[in-house]
């Protein structure tokens, strides 16, 4: 099997959260059956949102870049980057690293069109509302975004930044209060469009219709590496 290399710590939890989705995913018999990964965390990474909103200077690029490379150096043959507002950065990063990065962006609009989906309600940081990419990429194939509120983006915030990543429990009412806003606008699926939103749909019962996009990037590394796709894992929208 092929070597799955991981540029994590941004943040730790959706790491290794990340890491278990991989193995539960993977239809193995034996240890022997799981793919080889080599995560090199890197918790200091500057923060992506605040770089993207000019509210920080200290640009974490340099520091996914030679993440990356050292990776490359060790041998990996795909990397997976746990973190979606990192994807701002994307372009930049291919350019750097010698190693062909998980389009997690472009999966999951791949994934959404095989379910027919064709607006979908959008979960995730500031950052990544800001810097435009998901939407764009989405709209590119066809998939119409709905996006939180003002009032509501900061739910959003306090869910990822003052529950998940504080390790503190999640204000499930806050969650629902989002997810029923865009449904109002229209959303056939929301997108926990932040990987430390996967916290809640691992530990919580949220409902139907929403996708869970590290578990878009999972899958793919699970396939790309070589491993086989437990089916229960063929349709990823609850």
């Amino acid at each position: 099997m092929k070597t799955l290399g991981v540029i994590g710590g941004l943040g730790p939890l959706a790491t290794a959260q990340f890491m278990e989705m991989v193995v539960r995913m993977t239809d193995a018999l034996h240890d022997r059956d799981h793919i080889p990964m080599i995560i090199n965390s890197q918790p200091a990474t500057p923060d992506r949102t605040r770089f993207i909103l000019g509210q920080s200077k200290e640009s974490p690029l340099p520091t996914m870049i030679r993440t990356g490379q050292e990776l490359s150096g060790m041998g990996v043959e795909y990397i997976a980057i746990p973190c979606v507002t990192a994807y701002f950065f994307y372009d930049q990063l291919t350019a750097s690293i010698p190693v062909p990065i998980i389009d997690l962006i472009g999966e999951t609009a791949l994934h959404l069109r095989e379910n027919q989906v064709t607006r979908a309600g959008l979960m995730a940081t500031d950052g990544t509302l800001a810097g435009g990419f998901f939407r764009q990429r989405l709209e590119s194939a066809g998939i119409e975004v709905v996006e939180p509120s003002a009032a509501n983006q900061q739910l959003v915030m306090k869910i990822i930044y003052d529950h998940v990543k504080a390790n503190q429990p999640v204000d499930m009412a806050d969650f629902a209060t989002v997810g029923n806003e865009l449904r109002r606008q229209g959303a056939q699926v929301i997108l926990l469009g932040c990987t430390e939103l996967s916290s809640i749909h691992r530990d919580r019962s949220i409902g139907s219709g929403y996708l869970n996009v590290m578990a878009v990037q999972a899958r793919k590394a699970v396939l790309l590496c070589g491993a086989r796709l437990n089916p229960a894992f063929s349709k990823l929208i609850t």
